[in-house]
Formats: C-alpha cells, sequence, structure tokens
C-alpha cells in the first residue's frame, strides 16, 4: 500500500479495476464529478458500466494489460488479486495501486462531515435511513449505498454539500482507512472469520475504528451491545449512545407494531421527548437502526419535525425484507440475511407480519461462515415452519470438502421442518406445490437466492 494524496496535481486519471462492483462505480462517478479522468474494466458489461459511459467513463470490458497506459494511479477491488494483468501491468509501469477502501477514504477527506457506518449487521439499511432524511431536508448530501436506493436511483448520489454518507466494512479492516467526522458502531458480532480470528480480534478492529473519529466528531454507539460497550472507553471524540434498555442519550420507549410489522415507538433524547416516530420497514431491529439513523441526523441539526416526517417516507432497500409478490396467495418475501443474528432479526419481523406458515429458503454464504457459526444456525430458525437449505454460496472461496449444506440441514432438523434440495427449480417446485394461501415464503441469503422468489412469482404470473 501506498502513501498517497488525492488532491496532488500529479493525480489526473485515474484507472479502476472492477469498476463494475456496486460500490467501485459509485466511487468512480464521484471522482468524475470531481474532476478526474476516469478509466476502468470489468468483466462484463452493465446497465452501472452505460451509466458510467455517458457521463465520461473510458470502460474496457475484460482485464487486460493493453487497458493499462499512461494512468497515474490505479485502484482495484477486493476480487482482484496481484496476479491480475493489469495490476501486473501498472507494477511494470510503476503506476502507484491503492484498494478500494483506501481510495475511499481519500474521498472522504473532501468532505468535511463525512459518516461511516460501521457494524456486522444493519448498515445498509441504516446509511439509507440517514441518506434519506439528509436528503429530504435539503443537506444535499452525497451518498454511497452497498443496495439499490429507489428515493435516489441506485447506489450513489452526487450532493454539493459538505455531508458524506457511506457504510464501513469492516472485512480485512478495511474501514480503519476512512476518516469519518460521526462514526457510527450499530453491533459487533462474530463474523468474517475466513479474516479475523476470534470476536476480540473484531473487537480491536472496530475500537481501532472508534478511534479515528476526531476530537471535534461523534462516535455515535448502540448502549444495548455488550461487545460495543467494551470498545468506546478512553476516547477523544464525544461519545452518543443509543438504546432500548440501558439508559443511553437517545432511547426509544413504547414500542408498538402495526398489521403489517411496521414498529412506531417514542424517541427521547437525554430525558426529553423528541415525539413519536413511525417507520414503514419491519422488526425490532430496524428500531435500533432508526435510532442510530435518528441521533445522526438530530447531531447534524435536522429538526426533530423532519426527521419524523422522513423517516417514515423510507420503504426499504431491494434484498432488505423485500416483498417481490406473491404466489397461491402466499406473500413471497426476500432479504439479504445469511448471519444468524440477521436470520433471526428477519424471522422475528415476519412473525410480526400477516402469515400462517413461514417457509425460509436459505442459502449460505461461504464455506467459512458456515462451518464457523453452525451451532448459531441451530437457534437462527426456531421461528420458521418450514426450512430449505440449498448448496452453500462460495462467494471468495473454494470448496475444500470441510462442509456441506447436509450438514447444517442436520444441525437445525428438530427446530424446524427441513430439508435440503440442491437444485433452484425443484426448490420451487416444491414450495408452489405445498404452500397454502396466506402463507408467508422468505428467501434468504448474500448470493442469488433471490432467483427462486423471483420463480414463484413469475410462475404465478404466469398462470
Amino acid at each position: 500500500m501506498i502513501a498517497f494524496n488525492l488532491d496532488s496535481h500529479q493525480i489526473q486519471h485515474i484507472h479502476l479495476i472492477g469498476i463494475g462492483g456496486i460500490s467501485m462505480s459509485a466511487i468512480a462517478e464521484i471522482l468524475l464529478k470531481h474532476g478526474y479522468s476516469v478509466s476502468g474494466s470489468d468483466i462484463k458489461d452493465s446497465r452501472l458500466l452505460e451509466k458510467l459511459r455517458t457521463i465520461g467513463a473510458e470502460i474496457y470490458i475484460g482485464h487486460n494489460e493493453e487497458n493499462i497506459k499512461n494512468q497515474d494511479l490505479v485502484v482495484y477491488s477486493a476480487a482482484i488479486k496481484a496476479h491480475n494483468p493489469e495490476r501486473q501491468e501498472a507494477l511494470r509501469k510503476n503506476i502507484p495501486q491503492v484498494d478500494r477502501a483506501e481510495m475511499l477514504g481519500q474521498i472522504m477527506k473532501k468532505y468535511k462531515k463525512a459518516i461511516a457506518v460501521a457494524g456486522c449487521h444493519g448498515k445498509t439499511t441504516t446509511t439509507s435511513l440517514v441518506s434519506l432524511i439528509l436528503q429530504k431536508s435539503d443537506f444535499d448530501p452525497t451518498i454511497l449505498v452497498g443496495g439499490e436506493l429507489d428515493e435516489i436511483g441506485g447506489n450513489i448520489r452526487i450532493g454539493e454539500s459538505e455531508h458524506f454518507i457511506t457504510e464501513a466494512c469492516e472485512y480485512v479492516e478495511s474501514f480503519l482507512k476512512f476518516h469519518p467526522f460521526i462514526g457510527i458502531i450499530l453491533n459487533i458480532d462474530e463474523d468474517h472469520l475466513d479474516y479475523f480470528k476470534d470476536i476480540h480480534h473484531i473487537k480491536s478492529a472496530f475500537k481501532k475504528f472508534a478511534h479515528l473519529v476526531p476530537k471535534e466528531g461523534f462516535l455515535v454507539a448502540c448502549n444495548d451491545d455488550h461487545h460495543v460497550r467494551d470498545i468506546y472507553n478512553n476516547l477523544d471524540c464525544k461519545l452518543v449512545t443509543y438504546g432500548i434498555h440501558n439508559a443511553s442519550d437517545f432511547t426509544a420507549t413504547d414500542i408498538s407494531f402495526n398489521h403489517e410489522g411496521f414498529p412506531s415507538f417514542k424517541v427521547w433524547y437525554q430525558g426529553q421527548s423528541l415525539g413519536t416516530f413511525e417507520l414503514s420497514i419491519p422488526g425490532l431491529h430496524n428500531v435500533y437502526n432508526s435510532l442510530a439513523a435518528i441521533a445522526t441526523a438530530y447531531l447534524l441539526g435536522v429538526s426533530t419535525e423532519k426527521i419524523i416526517e422522513n423517516i417514515k417516507v423510507y420503504h426499504g432497500i431491494h434484498r432488505r425484507f423485500e416483498l417481490l409478490g406473491s404466489a397461491k396467495g402466499a406473500k413471497v418475501i426476500d432479504d439479504y440475511a445469511h448471519h444468524p443474528a440477521e436470520i433471526r432479526a428477519t424471522l422475528e419481523a415476519a412473525q410480526k407480519y400477516p402469515h400462517k406458515k413461514i417457509w425460509c429458503v436459505f442459502q449460505p454464504h461461504t464455506y467459512t461462515r458456515t462451518i464457523a457459526l453452525l451451532n448459531d444456525f441451530l437457534e437462527a430458525f426456531r421461528l420458521a415452519d418450514h426450512v430449505i437449505i440449498t448448496d452453500i454460496y462460495a462467494a471468495r472461496e473454494l470448496d475444500e470438502g470441510k462442509i456441506h449444506s447436509k450438514t447444517l440441514a442436520d444441525q437445525i432438523r428438530g427446530v424446524a421442518d427441513v430439508r435440503y434440495i440442491k437444485d433452484f427449480e425443484e426448490i420451487s417446485d416444491f414450495i408452489y406445490t405445498n404452500i397454502q394461501s396466506e402463507d408467508l415464503v422468505i428467501t434468504m441469503g448474500a448470493g442469488d437466492v433471490h432467483r427462486i422468489g423471483e420463480s414463484l412469482v413469475n410462475r404465478e404470473n404466469q398462470i
């Protein structure tokens, strides 16, 4: 890794390898906005790449050493390894190279009020909530979110103000390259154990993240999470806590849920009532996410009235308890949950949603996570009536034969009716044959399991 200054007059043309990724494409758009020449490559074309072409980026399909010409800097995503031909050519030509997180950190330095949302669960939802509140309160923020947010027309919005909002991922400690004015820590949990040694290693990374916030800045932290409470001692910045059970600066009380499972609750700031807030997304976990967003907006000077008004406008992001449609009178929901804590939170939200039986189709994500958290999955599925386990989605990993989805199915047998089915089409057939009107089908996972839900809805539409 090199030390570099993005504002250096020597950096004018930047090349991004893996430019079609949701985060890399957003970085490219921000760089173009700031006047840099941008080129980039990816293995296949996409709607995101077409958009970049229209605003001035030079796009190459395929990774080839010929794509590296006279650029001043090369940026690569986590999926791009050192043996990539473009990285090798940049090395031969002595062109500096940095990873995505380092570049994002440099971009953050251009904004006085950068907000970085960290935590093992809920980052995308909380980032979206903060973004929407600020945007609709005329703060004109620049937004980079890890999903498709309809209200901004995608995953990126370029504003003209000093406010910048992004997710801060803990994987490989990439968030330690950021420069937040407000840091948010939602929760800390055992995850990414292909990199982290244990929970202590994870907490150490979050503690370092907390210390990135400058003296004049704020750390917004969940006071109900005991791991979070362990790491926010001896900070230079101002600490602002939120919670439901433990005494905090921002507290939610009188929580209730309507017939769709959407919560309403009162919020108190240091004992003073801020009013009653209503959400248009389900689940107690989203009360926590919204508390973090409310605290952040309040610290930035958004009026309570604006927060109450605009937080209710948020109807969720794609793949977060997203209603896809129906099949045989059963609702079909898709959700990104892939960690036991997320699965549990999603199923708790589903309990408050109208249903007879809950069908959960789960696609495990990575072999290392499935092995490391095998015992935790047992409790995660207790609230489902029927569970179908697909093959493991490998993502960045190779199958070393240490774990199989059948093992996971055996692990949760007895907690719910469970079966392993390999083929997506067979899963769709099985569910369609067995579901009844008013059942709830939820496809879960960070991979392509959403295809099953889409298949069910499309099948219904074709009849």
